[in-house]
């Protein structure tokens, strides 16, 4: 951080913590407890992908990685916004192994040196009204927030703040609400 920059009173950011994915197997036992909330067994991450042979590469191994335990095939897909986003399905009840999964990804891709195209991981759950929610982990920020979604591109507010009280001494959550983008449609949720 330079001496302007102190002058000025910006900060830089914290490096992600992609270990901070691992706190996502006590939240998920909390919010059950807490909120009645059980997983889905699916997690996402989302990715811009770069154009060239190292990172189409790069994106097979992570399939091949993925898809060598014999278990569910991970899908690839694109959004509307050109966005990529990779689905993983596990039991439901293993969300350690579903978080490890996206740990892989996440490791790999920035270990490739393709750190600055990661967006966003997230775990999905279902509630006992049969509501969605998921745990978005920003990756540039490190912080995670909750995303309920509604029918018509809405969100449900109460709930997600409900989750944070819920889980909150479980994970790092983003306290600039404005940063808790909306994921519509994202594969999973």
């Amino acid at each position: 951080m330079g001496f302007l920059d102190t002058l000025l009173g910006r900060s830089k950011p914290a490096p992600p913590d992609l270990d901070r994915l691992f706190a996502l197997s006590t939240a998920a036992l909390t919010l059950e407890a807490a909120a009645g909330f059980t997983p889905t067994g699916l997690g996402s991450v989302c990715f811009r992908a770069a154009e060239g042979g190292a990172f189409a590469r790069l994106q097979q191994d992570v399939q091949e990685l993925l898809d060598a335990d014999r278990g569910p095939q991970v899908e690839i897909s694109q959004d509307s916004y050109g966005y990529t986003w990779l689905l993983a399905q596990h039991d439901p009840q293993d969300v350690p192994g579903l978080v490890t999964d996206l740990h892989a990804v996440n490791s790999t891709l920035e270990g490739g040196g393709f750190g600055p195209h990661l967006l966003c991981s997230l775990v999905s759950f279902t509630g006992p009204e049969r509501q969605r929610l998921a745990l978005v982990y920003l990756y540039k920020r490190g912080t995670f927030y909750p995303f309920a979604p509604l029918p018509g591109d809405k969100r449900d507010n109460a709930l997600e703040i409900q989750v944070k009280g819920a889980v909150g001494a479980d994970l790092p959550f983003e306290d600039d609400l404005s940063r808790w983008f909306p994921v519509w449609g994202a594969p999973g949720l």
